[in-house]
């Protein structure tokens, strides 16, 4: 398998895309998300699955995002995303809310290659008067009024994630992270980094296959140690509180924040980082 550094990995999606990305604690491609703003892409849309942080806070703080599709954006316990916050309020981003069982189902969809994916839990929700897309019918299974929400299907044109393992033959291995795997099976292309590859198959161990994407689901590798950083990686490293609350003290100005992605924070040794 042939890999490619950051810079080229990130020049693989263009204005415009629609990116699927995943939650704080499940390896997000951090310094692939630097090598994005670094190269100044413009009008994404995130898809987070189901939710997501400090990387869409970035994105939007370096002009690369027109639309956010969430079920919420926070910072968790280190509060709210100041960059999208402040986003929101002056209108320059489009929000696409939901909640985190329908983001999933309907990533699901595409996943299994289908339009739609019924569900009732919006019923009775104002998310109906604002998602023009969510679809309400009467169940055509049932013999009277039933109403379904219909959701269409989410197929990004890439799916952007960090993982602990890939092998020589472009498989990628997520640990117990499985939305990845949705997120790669319903994606026209999937984009990895990872902290390592190794010589055997992933495939070919009883322990590790089931959470192995196989590599016709993968489109590019890179090898970036602490990738996810300063975002956590399961049972690789914990998230990196200290630069964490460096960024949401700079984030709360448009100052503060241009100064802190100017200085390009990279992660510490790698001798001392934390074990998750």
């Amino acid at each position: 398998m042939s890999t490619t550094d950051l810079d080229a990995l990130a020049a693989r999606i263009p204005d415009g895309s629609r990116v699927a990305i995943p939650t704080s604690r499940h390896g997000v491609a951090m310094q692939a998300t630097h090598a994005l703003i670094n190269r100044r892409v413009r009008d994404l849309h995130l898809v987070a699955v189901p939710t997501a942080g400090l990387q869409v806070d970035l994105l939007i703080g370096a002009g690369c995002v027109k639309t956010v599709e969430s079920a919420g954006i926070t910072l968790d316990e280190h509060g709210q995303a100041p960059r999208f916050v402040a986003a929101v309020k002056a209108g320059t981003i489009n929000v696409l809310d939901t909640t985190c069982p329908a983001l999933i189902s309907a990533i699901q969809a595409g996943e299994k290659g289908i339009p739609f994916m019924p569900m009732r839990g919006l019923l009775g929700s104002d998310l109906l008067t604002h998602r023009r897309d969510y679809r309400v019918i009467d169940n055509p299974m049932a013999s009277s009024g039933d109403p379904i929400v219909l959701l269409p299907a989410i197929v990004p044109d890439f799916a952007l994630f960090h993982a602990p393992l890939a092998d020589c033959h472009g498989n990628v291995w997520i640990g117990k992270a499985r939305e990845l795997m949705t997120m790669a099976h319903a994606a026209r292309q999937t984009l990895v980094s990872v902290e390592e590859i190794i010589d055997t198959n992933l495939l070919h161990d009883e322990l590790r296959s089931p959470a192995t994407i196989p590599a016709p689901y993968i489109s590019a590798v890179s090898v970036c140690e602490q990738g996810a950083w300063p975002l956590p990686l399961p049972d690789r490293y914990a998230a990196d509180n200290d630069e964490l609350c460096r960024y949401v003290l700079a984030g709360k100005t448009d100052s503060g924040f241009i100064d802190y992605l100017n200085k390009q924070h990279k992660p510490p040794s790698l001798s001392i980082a934390a074990t998750a």
